[in-house]
């Protein structure tokens, strides 16, 4: 059975027999390179190979593999020509020729090369068995790209790792050689490109909040989230405790991201239109109001009654992690769906938490920020694209929404909505003027009196980068990846701390009822109900890849209530048993949102997984396509259902 490539890693190790190699066998490094000969990027990386070979001697084997660009006809021609080569020495010297003869691959270096090699010039599309053979290890290279997930050449694998970082020399040779702060780089980015990652840093921040509540120091940790801290400016003082600075300050981050990823999917993502919108919105909408109906069905009149916010949320990250586990189980629309579907639940969180969980309002701090809006408003009109005015009024705007007597975290949605967007840029135009500052700085290079590029230079190359992104996106990119490992699980250290004790339960059996029941109940029901509601009465199309079965798992997940319910049950709760029965009621709803809708999803028929096709002998290759397809498996080149086309990239 073949197996799945892990993301970033190489298909096959270096074989001296297949591959065309440099160095011994057992060199502690490997480095392979997949390129053409006609890529002037390749072209320029092979002198740095060379250096980093010079500096690294016996202890590197490298590796040269073809991936003949597709646009440009003589790339195919080069490396079959190559492949002619009868022996290793022949063919670095063909190589070489190709990659530095010219400053650009031309018809003459080819011809040069073949008359080295005693060929004719139409070699590439001989019917002899020599150009057959050349035709298929290049094929197999071309193969073997596609199987690593090489997008783009040169393409470097370290180690049977796909490097990602610059192509000079020092940069190679500290990544071959593993230093600390390569390695530690290396397996933040393994960490965060595995999909339950950001789940399972929730986990574990929840486990050692609730090990370290119930342990002997329990009272030093509640101490320590007590600690007031703040700044004073004279006799002016602003100050608040740790875990009001995480639950009103850092959460302002998760709640920005939460507005760029809604203004995301409005505008280009999965809520842009109607018809890819209409299915997730409605089911989210049954999703809140299913469970905040069923609560205050199941809660007797009193106090409690203003908890119905807490069954509405949807932990998008416990969620996500997941579906990520279970993997081809789930299909990449029914994804989709949930993703959608959660975005649409934290717009409808925020708006419960603005309108109905906020304290008393002073109006004179509203309309001062107010005023910021306004400003942030015209920032965005005059086109500002600089990120560091958006900022500081962001800041100034939680100070004042904070006063207001609004929750404060809401600033970070409001300053969401107008950190601007931009059209796609023209990347061959940006590509075009990068490349031709460099290469003006290079022939400054070794000047005296002059140490590396200019300031004019460095300042235009800060203007290219700053217009391949938008303030937006930038902001969502790096903004995002600090929310879910950093913002989160400190939330949850502060929060998911609670004691497990007879007494918790002790006068709040119909809270934690009503908790359970919302989330674990109202959460699946609502869901399915009104996506039902919405396919029947003609408002939305369900996919034909996913079955209603597996819609309702996805609803049972979007039970997984958490984080965001117990930020609202901290709002809604402010007396500390109760607040420590939601706790548990939230955990043990979770928990079982969590299983049933896992065993749902995972229990899923082989018909629900590969669809409605006929198993006779005929479908047989459509089924295997499919499941491919949909676990990302790769066919290989000895594969009957793979065929090279001459211009894969």
């Amino acid at each position: 059975m073949e197996l799945m490539i892990p993301f970033g890693r190489l298909d096959r190790p270096i074989d001296h027999e297949a591959d065309h190699v440099l160095g011994r066998a057992d060199a502690e490094i490997t480095l392979v390179e997949y390129g053409s000969y006609a890529c002037p990027h390749c072209r320029a990386a092979n002198e740095r190979i060379a250096q980093a070979r010079d500096q690294l001697g016996d202890r590197v084997c490298y590796a040269f593999r073809h991936r003949p660009l597709m646009d440009n006809p003589l790339a195919f021609r080069a490396a079959v020509l190559a492949e002619l080569a009868q022996t290793p020495e022949a063919f670095w010297s063909a190589h070489i020729k190709l990659m530095t003869r010219s400053i650009e691959l031309t018809e003459d270096d080819l011809e040069a090369v073949a008359k080295d090699l005693g060929v004719n010039a139409d070699f590439a599309f001989d019917d002899g068995d020599a150009a057959r053979l050349a035709r298929a290890r290049v094929e197999a290279g071309v193969a073997s790209s596609r199987a690593s997930g090489v997008r783009f050449t040169p393409t470097f694998y370290i180690n049977r790792r796909r490097y990602d970082g610059p192509w000079d020399e020092s940069s190679l040779v500290d990544a071959m050689l593993g230093t600390l702060g390569h390695r530690v780089r290396t397996a933040a980015l393994d960490f965060a490109s595995w999909g339950p990652s950001a789940g399972i840093l929730l986990v574990l921040a929840t486990v050692v909040a609730i090990v370290s509540t119930n342990s002997p120091i329990g009272p030093a940790c509640d101490a320590f989230w007590g600690q007031e801290i703040g700044l004073s400016f004279g006799e002016a003082a602003f100050r608040m405790s740790i875990l009001h600075w995480v639950n009103d300050g850092l959460l302002t981050v998760f709640f920005l991201v939460v507005g760029l990823e809604v203004k995301r999917e409005m505008t280009v993502g999965h809520l842009a239109s109607r018809s890819s919108a209409a299915l997730p919105i409605a089911s989210a909408l049954g999703g809140m109001v299913v469970p905040a109906a069923l609560y205050a069905l199941v809660i007797p009149a009193g106090p409690w009654s203003h908890g119905w916010g807490v069954p509405m949320a949807t932990d998008t990250a416990f969620a996500i992690a997941l579906v990520a586990v279970m993997g081809p189980r789930v299909p990449v629309e029914l994804r989709i769906f949930l993703t959608a579907a959660a975005i649409v639940d934290d717009i409808g969180a925020i708006a419960v938490v603005a309108v109905f969980y906020s304290r008393e309002i002073h109006p004179a701090y509203l309309a001062a920020a107010a005023a910021v809006v306004v400003a942030l408003a015209l920032l965005s009109r005059w086109r500002v694209y600089l990120l560091s005015p958006y900022i500081l009024l962001g800041v100034t705007l939680w100070a004042f929404v904070y006063a207001s007597g609004l929750h404060a975290t809401l600033a970070g949605v409001v300053l969401a909505l107008f950190i601007p967007t931009r059209p796609p840029a023209d990347l061959a135009a940006l590509m075009t003027q990068a490349s031709t500052i460099i290469a003006s700085e290079a022939r400054h290079e070794g000047e005296v009196l002059r140490h590396g590029p200019s300031t004019p230079a460095l300042h235009a190359l800060d203007a290219i980068y700053d217009r391949i992104e938008s303030p937006a996106d930038r902001l969502l990119r790096h903004a995002g990846a600090r929310s879910s490992y950093a913002v989160l699980p400190i939330f949850a250290l502060a929060n998911a701390g609670v004691t497990f004790n007879p007494g918790a339960f002790v006068g709040h059996g119909w809270l934690m009822a009503a908790i359970v029941a919302g989330l674990a109940l109202g959460k699946p029901v609502g869901v399915l109900l009104a996506a039902a509601a919405a396919v029947r009465t003609g408002i939305a199309v369900k996919p034909a890849a996913y079955t209603w079965r597996q819609l309702a798992g996805a609803g049972a997940l979007a039970g997984i209530g958490f984080t965001m319910s117990l930020f609202i049950a901290g709002q809604a709760f402010l007396d500390t048993s109760d607040f420590a029965a939601a706790k548990i009621a939230v955990f043990a709803a979770s928990s079982l949102s969590a299983a049933v809708g896992t065993a749902v999803l995972w229990r899923a028929s082989p018909r629900e997984l590969f669809g409605e096709v006929p198993r006779s002998a005929p479908h047989a290759s459509i089924i295997a396509r499919r499941y491919l397809c949909r676990t990302g498996r790769r066919r290989s080149s000895d594969d009957p259902t793979y065929q090279y086309d001459g211009n894969s990239r």
